[in-house]
């Protein structure tokens, strides 16, 4: 177990929020393994209260806790892609059922926020070329899904 996980607050449907992100990990071809479930709590003796899951190496859980709280864009987690095709296959797979947002931001249809976005972003963004970082961002901030070819475009100055 990693020193530090992440736990997503559901009403009722960790169990399939986890399986989904699981399948969504495989479909995009990174390693995605569920863990267990433990049952109780407010879904009575038999239902699920806690589901965990390996995506990538990192612990996901999902926790059934009620109806209370919600999920907004303030907390979000992000997926970074090392090809177009990775990324596209990542945008397909979270965002099925879901809606995007912009800059690469998307709503799952469980209401949690992702960011899926290219590994060299980043660097673009922190260059110490402020212009090209400058075209970078403004190229971005133009996108919903972020297509690599033109944000590379627009930190070369093309």
């Amino acid at each position: 177990m990693p020193g530090i996980a992440t736990c997503l607050w559901f009403d009722g449907q960790a169990e399939e929020a986890v399986a989904f992100y699981v399948a969504a990990f495989r479909r995009a071809g990174r390693p995605a393994e569920p863990g267990r479930a433990l049952r109780g709590g407010p879904a009575g003796p038999d239902g699920v209260l806690l589901a965990t899951a390996m995506l990538d190496g990192h612990e996901v859980q999902g926790l059934n806790g009620g109806g209370q709280h919600r999920f907004t864009p303030a907390i979000s987690l992000s997926v970074a892609c090392t090809s177009q095709a990775e990324l596209d296959a990542f945008w397909e797979a979270l965002g099925e059922g879901g809606a995007p947002m912009a800059c690469g931001w998307l709503t799952d249809r469980f209401g949690v926020c992702w960011q899926v976005f290219p590994k060299v972003l980043p660097e673009m963004l922190m260059s110490p070329d402020r212009e090209a970082a400058g075209r970078a961002m403004q190229a971005m901030m133009g996108m919903v899904k972020l297509e690599i070819a033109p944000l590379e475009a627009a930190f070369a100055g093309g």
